[in-house]
């Protein structure tokens, strides 16, 4: 049994109460370590720790943060297969994606907010004898909360601009995905991060998670979840003026017209549906498909996803791994039957999987496609977040932007045209915080990240998390 501990001031801890979480791993759904479940008083360590660590890290020049920053990239880089092989014990995806996506995005994560912030710049503005100029300083201590899905990944796209900064961090990765955050605090101290900088405290959202939203010292919040957790958050924080960064949920369309480069949208609609089992915020659960092509473009589409291999994680060429827990597992399922409820079609899919061998007993489900049923259902209505997806008929592009707007959810779309006047009236139409066209999960990490409606609010991503992460002040200057 693998003992993960905590990460407080350059140490490891063991939770103050002696309360521990289990964590199973998803393709056998057998327990294989356990984690502190910790409470109140391990966050007021972690953050006293932090509070002494401030003076010192946020006076360091760019330089030497962006140094140290630099030398945790090289250790990642060091421990590339070991990172990729536990992320994909951990979440259950399979391990050629954990070295092609997640730990390649981490790394480039560190990266590129280490060079970033060397070129973080300020306004300025003259006008006759006065000069204003903006000047932005560290907050102090900042909470970083990061989702299951997509574990280092979105742990360091949240510590890396705050720790660039100049902040100190309080972090929690899931519990239900913690080992490449402890890995992760194993190679920060490698490369030299000074004890207290960074802390992270395991446990659940409910006992941990609250207690660092709670915390009166920590002073800016960056969440990745749910959107229900999210509400939650936003109406804990808001009387005490904490900044807030919430990343929230997902019901994103694919946007399927007559004039596309049919291959290559087949294809792209695969990938953008089902990778990661479909446990991706910006994955497209929803495709709408031009009428005039419905027919042609499901039979291809259904052909492609049959061709799809669900299994273990550490095999070669499998296509689709474990959802991440028994509990997730069975909501995903539930959502299957809904379907049926509510009158949709099984083209494919729809059933558990148990691989033989060492994943009898894992967390399985076949990549699901369902048509039938219209936008208003629950199915179309509410985020499944697995190997599900529906298609839907559209006559025209107003019917198509109804359809994609017709959900709480703004998060991401991508369509798919070869007309350029069509493809800019969609991308301005539709309430998405990003919308592809043409393409799925291109980031360029200097753009803005984030979603609208009840996909979350602020931004983060390139400057726009720098400022997040800062105070902001104006300093005006007669002369």
């Amino acid at each position: 049994m693998k003992e993960l501990l905590n990460y407080i001031a350059g140490e490891w801890q063991k939770p103050i109460s002696d309360m521990w979480l289990d964590n199973a791993e998803p393709a056998t759904g057998k327990v294989y370590s356990r984690l502190p479940d910790s409470t109140n008083e391990d966050v007021d360590m972690a953050v006293e720790a932090a509070k002494k660590a401030f003076p010192m890290w946020s006076s360091k020049s760019v330089e030497e943060r962006s140094r140290i920053l630099l030398a945790i990239a090289h250790e990642m880089k060091s421990s590339f297969d070991a990172l990729a092989e536990a992320e994909s014990r951990d979440q259950g995806k399979p391990l050629q994606l954990s070295k092609v996506m997640d730990i390649p995005r981490a790394i480039q994560n560190i990266e590129f907010f280490a060079t970033e912030i060397l070129h973080f710049a300020s306004e300025s503005h003259a006008a006759k004898g006065v000069v204003n100029y903006t000047a932005h300083s560290p907050i102090g201590i900042v909470g970083c909360i990061s989702p299951w899905n997509l574990p280092l990944y979105l742990f360091t796209w949240k510590i890396a601009p705050a720790l660039a900064m100049g902040n100190c961090v309080i972090a929690k990765p899931s519990e239900l995905t913690p080992l490449t955050a402890t890995m992760f605090a194993e190679l920060c101290m490698k490369a030299g991060l000074p004890p207290g900088v960074l802390n992270i405290v395991h446990g659940s959202g409910k006992q941990t998670g609250a207690a660092i939203v709670d915390h009166p010292e920590i002073k800016a919040i960056s969440f990745t979840g749910g959107t229900v957790t999210g509400e939650h958050i936003a109406s804990v924080a808001a009387p005490t003026f904490k900044k807030l960064s919430l990343e929230l949920g997902g019901k994103n369309p694919s946007i399927i017209f007559d004039d596309c480069d049919f291959e290559e949208a087949v294809h792209q609609a695969v990938r953008s549906a089902f990778t990661n089992q479909g446990e991706i915020c910006l994955c497209g659960s929803r495709i709408l498909i031009e009428n005039s092509i419905y027919d042609q473009f499901r039979d291809a589409f259904v052909n492609k996803v049959k061709q799809l291999t669900v299994g273990d994680p550490f095999e070669d060429g499998i296509n689709v791994g474990a959802l991440v827990s028994k509990s997730h597992w069975e909501k995903v399922l539930s959502y299957i039957q809904l379907a049926k409820e509510e009158g949709g079609t099984i083209l494919c899919g729809g059933n558990s999987v148990s691989p033989k061998g060492r994943c009898e007993q894992g967390w399985f489900i076949e990549p699901t496609v369902i048509e039938g049923l219209d936008n208003a259902c629950r199915t179309n209505q509410e985020e499944i977040f697995g190997p599900v997806v529906t298609l839907q008929r559209f006559s025209s592009e107003e019917e198509a932007i109804a359809l994609a707007n017709g959900t709480r959810y703004g998060l991401a779309a991508n369509v798919w045209t070869q007309h350029l006047a069509k493809a800019h009236r969609m991308a301005h139409a539709l309430d998405f915080g990003i919308v592809w066209i043409n393409c799925w999960l291109l980031r360029d990490l200097r753009t803005p990240f984030g979603g609208m409606k009840d996909s979350g609010v602020g931004r983060e991503g390139g400057f726009e998390v720098l400022r997040f992460f800062s105070e902001t002040k104006n300093v005006c200057v007669k002369f």
